[in-house]
C-alpha cells in the first residue's frame, strides 16, 4: 500500500500490521517526517537523516517508508553499491580537474535525495574519497538519508590516516540529523511464520541441500556447467535460470567482489550456499607495513600497523558481502553448515560487521523476509 509520509506508513504500520511502538523508532519518524516535508514544501537548506544503532531495531525499514513516499527525484542504494559507482565514475572523469565536484554535480542534476542503506567505512581508499566527496554534495544540494551501525564519530574508527576522513564526518554532522535508533528491542526476532532456511550438517551426513535445490528449480534445467561472473569463472554445484548452488568455497574463498554478489542477484531468485565451516578463528598478530620492503626501521610517514585478520577473514569478508546482497534484494540464502548459525563466526577482527550479518541470517528464517519460498 503507498503512503504519502514515513509518519504515515509507520502509523498504518503500528495500528495495522501489529509493530511493536518503540521510542526510538518515533525520534526516527519524526526527523524523516520533517525531512519529508522540507523537501516536498521545497524549503531550503534541507537537513538529512543519519540513522544509527544496533541490527535490527528498523533502521533500513524505516529509511524505505521515507524513500518509497518521495515525490522528488531519488536514489536508494546499499552503500556498498554507491562506492563502487563512485570509484567507476571517478576513475571515467579522471582527465578533468576537480573529478569529485563533477561527480557531484553530475549526481544533483540527476536526484534531490540519496538514501544509504549500511553506511560503514573501512577502506582508506574509501575514506580518502568521502572526507571530500560527502562536502561537494552537500554543498550542491544533495539530501542524504542513511542508516549505519555506528554514530558520525565512530566511522573508521581505527583506520590508517583517519584525519583524511574527519572532513565527511564533520560535513555529516553540519548537514544532517543524527538520531540514535537505539530500542532494546530486536524487531527481526519477532515472531512470525518460520520457513528453515539454514541447516547444520556435519560432514558424514547426508546433505539436504540436493532436496531443497529440486524443489526449488522444479521444471527448470539443470546444468552443472561452470558460470562466468564478471570475467572469473564460478564453479557451481548445480545451477537453474532461477537457483544457483555452490559450495562456500567456491564462492566466498575465490577473488570474487560485492559487484559479483550483485550479479548473480539481478541473475538468481534464491541461492544455495553448502559446506559452510566454522568461521572463527584465532586473530594473528598484527605486522608493520612499509612502503618499501628492505626498510630496516619503522618510518612515521610510511608504516602503519596491519589489522589482525584470522585465517578465514578473507573469505568473511566476502560472505559478509553475499548476506548483504542477498537481504537488501529480498533473494533468499539457503545455508548448510558444519555448525549452528550462533557458531558461526565468535571470534576475529570482523566480529562488529558480523552482528549484522547473524541478525540477517535470522531474519531470512522468517516467511516475510521474501514473497518466494
Amino acid at each position: 500500500m503507498p503512503f504519502d509520509s514515513p509518519l504515515s506508513a509507520y502509523q498504518y504500520a503500528i495500528d495495522q500490521q501489529g509493530f511493536v511502538p518503540d521510542a526510538a523508532q518515533h525520534r526516527a519518524v519524526q526527523a524523516l517526517q520533517q525531512c519529508h516535508e522540507a523537501l516536498h514544501q521545497g524549503r531550503g537548506p534541507v537537513t538529512g537523516v543519519y540513522l544509527w544503532g544496533p541490527v535490527g531495531r528498523g533502521k533500513t525499514w524505516l529509511m524505505d517508508q521515507f524513500y518509497q513516499s518521495l515525490r522528488v527525484p531519488a536514489r536508494r542504494q546499499h552503500f556498498h553499491h554507491f562506492m563502487g559507482w563512485v570509484h567507476q565514475r571517478s576513475f571515467q572523469l579522471s582527465g578533468i580537474a576537480d573529478p569529485l565536484q563533477a561527480l557531484a554535480r553530475e549526481l544533483s542534476a540527476e536526484v534531490r535525495v540519496l538514501c544509504f542503506d549500511e553506511l560503514f567505512v573501512n577502506d582508506i581508499g574509501d575514506a580518502i574519497i568521502l572526507g571530500r566527496l560527502f562536502q561537494v554534495m552537500f554543498d550542491e544540494g544533495v539530501v542524504l538519508v542513511c542508516t549505519s551501525n555506528q554514530p558520525p564519530d565512530q566511522l573508521y574508527g581505527d583506520g590508517f590516516n583517519r584525519e583524511r576522513f574527519l572532513p565527511a564526518i564533520a560535513a555529516i554532522k553540519a548537514h544532517m540529523q543524527v538520531v540514535a535508533v537505539d530500542g532494546s528491542e530486536d524487531h527481526r526476532l519477532h515472531p512470525g511464520a518460520g520457513v528453515q532456511r539454514y541447516w547444520v550438517c556435519a560432514a558424514p551426513e547426508a546433505s539436504r541441500m540436493d532436496a531443497v535445490f529440486t524443489e526449488l528449480a522444479q521444471g527448470q534445467a539443470v546444468s552443472s556447467t561452470p558460470l562466468t561472473v564478471g570475467y572469473r569463472p564460478l564453479a557451481v554445484v548445480k545451477a537453474s535460470p532461477a537457483v544457483l548452488w555452490c559450495r562456500f568455497a567456491q564462492l566466498c574463498e575465490e577473488p570474487f567482489a560485492a559487484m559479483d554478489f550483485m550479479a548473480l542477484c539481478d541473475r538468481f531468485s534464491a541461492i544455495l550456499l553448502s559446506d559452510v565451516p566454522c568461521l572463527s578463528a584465532q586473530q594473528r598478530p598484527g605486522r608493520i607495513a612499509r612502503g618499501t620492503e628492505d626498510g630496516a626501521v619503522r618510518v612515521e610517514a610510511g608504516d602503519r600497523e596491519l589489522p589482525q585478520l584470522s585465517i578465514h577473514d578473507d573469505s568473511v569478508r566476502r560472505f559478509i558481502a553475499l548476506v548483504d546482497e542477498c537481504y537488501d534484494r529480498k533473494v533468499p540464502l539457503y545455508i548448510e553448515a558444519r555448525v549452528p548459525m550462533a557458531e558461526l563466526y565468535t571470534e576475529g577482527y570482523l566480529a562488529f560487521a558480523f552482528r549484522r550479518t547473524l541478525s540477517r541470517l535470522q531474519e531470512m528464517q522468517m516467511q516475510r523476509f521474501a514473497a518466494h519460498p
